[in-house]
């Protein structure tokens, strides 16, 4: 004998809402009650991640580094975003209002595209968690809840702004659009997702024609405005590559002549040794010296201001600056005296 399974959409999608709800309410979770995330002061705060996604975010870039150079706006930037995360993944784990919290799931997983889809040691993490997200977020607004929800409840009751065309669009139920746009609707949005989706992809990754790249694998410094100075050598240096979990670790920093002569450098001791106050740092995420040698975490930035008397007498010509990770890579910037 058959059974008769009405064909409801709503609730056909309870194990998405259950899951994405719970993604997003953890993270309030994981920040408040497993650990201290919110603390500027402690190990782990999560606007030094936030940082991490500066390099190569896409249009966003601009807010997260006036963020990242403003700590006291980054702090209120990320309790403000782990409530609304925290809000948006409960509501939609209970069905309540589910397509208005499906525009904040929505609106969230962009943020986590743009800002870090370039991110991902292994299997372009961040990427598929944005990507995945965002079409999570259209067909929870399409489907709204079924069964087992507060809208259900709410429309079981019949409440009289049930009978709204807001909260028809608000929460659950039967979307207020004629019929022969509805198949628009969706094949429309359903094609934006994924243009969104390629697009991304070929940017972050290359992931439509090569080659293939991943920006998490290796370490990448950029040095930039570096000088001589009177007293020794000035340069500023921006880590923009490389796992985000941990920073490069400089074991070698040198000064050479243009026969290649060694004039002045520093070993992974004295990197680690070196005076903080040399460092001036740009952002939250902070370059600093390291049990075994100078720290470089993903995103960070600073001016570093080596004092050497090897320095004060050179004769003019073109030197190279060179710093070296642990890993072997190094990078050279030209000097001029």
């Amino acid at each position: 004998m058959k059974m008769n399974i009405k064909n409801d959409a709503g609730l056909m999608t309870l194990s998405l809402r259950l899951v994405v709800g719970w993604t997003y309410f953890s993270a309030l979770y994981r920040r408040t009650v497993l650990t201290d995330k919110l603390n500027p002061e402690i190990s782990g705060y999560i606007g030094e991640k936030f940082n991490h996604f500066l390099p190569h975010a896409l249009g966003i870039k601009p807010i997260i580094q006036y963020l990242v150079e403003n700590p006291d706006w980054l702090w209120w930037a990320m309790v403000i975003f782990t409530l609304v995360e925290g809000i948006v993944g409960l509501m939609i784990m209970l069905g309540a209002f589910t397509r208005l919290m499906s525009v904040g799931v929505f609106g969230l997983a962009m943020g986590i595209l743009l800002g870090s889809g370039w991110i991902g040691t292994t299997c372009l993490d961040e990427w598929q968690i944005g990507v995945l997200g965002i079409a999570t977020g259209f067909v929870l607004f399409l489907t709204g809840s079924g069964k087992y929800s507060i809208d259900h409840y709410l429309l079981q009751h019949n409440y009289d702004f049930t009978k709204k065309k807001w909260f028809a669009w608000m929460a659950s139920g039967e979307l207020p659009v004629k019929a022969h746009l509805y198949s628009k609707l969706v094949l429309a949005g359903s094609l934006a997702i994924l243009g969104i989706s390629l697009m991304t992809n070929q940017i972050f990754h290359g992931g439509l024609w090569g080659p293939l790249h991943n920006k998490s694998v290796k370490p990448k410094l950029e040095i930039t405005e570096g000088k001589l100075t009177d007293e020794g050598v000035e340069f500023n240096v921006f880590r923009t590559e490389g796992v985000d979990v941990y920073g490069a670790w400089i074991i070698d920093v040198e000064v050479k002549d243009s026969a290649g002569n060694k004039v002045f450098g520093l070993s992974n001791e004295e990197l680690a040794t070196m005076d903080p106050a040399s460092i001036e740092n740009y952002y939250v995420a902070k370059v600093k010296p390291g049990k075994h040698s100078l720290v470089i975490p993903l995103g960070g930035k600073a001016k570093i201001n080596l004092i050497a008397s090897e320095l004060t007498g050179l004769t003019e010509g073109t030197y190279t600056l060179k710093i070296t990770d642990i890993s072997g890579a190094s990078w050279d910037y030209q000097l001029k005296k």
